[in-house]
């Protein structure tokens, strides 16, 4: 099994769509961000755009999934850091960094099948195994670990950062809300996550 590199990362999770308004199961399926979204993502960049005008560099590059409702958010926040310090950061993609694969349950309601997939024992018909989606995540953070000089920024999806919790050993099936800039720190104890408050 492919171990999660003990080192800081930072992880966004994609503005809202209208299926995460609706509660419905988005997989693999490219929702683009809805104008809610839009205004999430350009205050997650103002946030961390923030960051970096006080003098701290919390990451030095962006690595994001494909699906254009991750790209769009990472484009945000790129643009929003440049714009206010000059600070031009790499932004690259990742195809295993994109959402699970729910098969035949995208665009459906979300429902009590998603603990049962989580434990291993159901899979939505022409969809990806929890345990795949896991070990495509730790090999995508750590791809992202090797491509700048610090700490990477990983724009991403739900599910895929429940797949980074359960390699931290952490509870799993817990609900990242939508832009909410969060850095993962690595401590003596175990994994330590902070939300960067507005």
């Amino acid at each position: 099994m492919t171990q999660l590199r003990a080192e800081p990362y930072w992880f966004l999770r994609h503005g809202e769509t209208d299926w995460n308004a609706r509660h419905l199961s988005q997989g693999r399926t490219d929702i683009p961000l809805n104008e809610t979204g839009l205004t999430q993502a350009r205050l997650a960049g103002r946030q961390l755009a923030d960051l970096f005008e006080a003098g701290v560099r919390p990451f030095t590059h962006i690595v994001s999934s494909p699906l254009k409702r991750a790209f769009v958010t990472a484009e945000h926040v790129r643009d929003a850091i440049r714009d206010r310090t000059g600070i031009d950061l790499p932004l690259t993609k990742d195809a295993d960094l994109q959402e699970v694969s729910f098969g035949v349950q995208e665009g459906e309601p979300m429902g009590d099948w998603y603990n049962t997939w989580i434990a291993g024992t159901f899979v939505p018909e022409k969809g990806e195994d929890f345990i795949t989606l896991k070990t495509r995540g730790i090999q995508a953070l750590n791809r992202a670990q090797d491509a700048g000089e610090g700490a990477p920024l990983i724009v991403a999806h739900g599910a895929l950062f429940r797949g980074l919790r359960a390699a931290m050993g952490l509870e799993i099936n817990v609900r990242l809300p939508n832009a909410m800039p969060l850095k993962a720190t690595p401590e003596e104890e175990g994994w330590v996550l902070k939300l960067l408050s507005a």
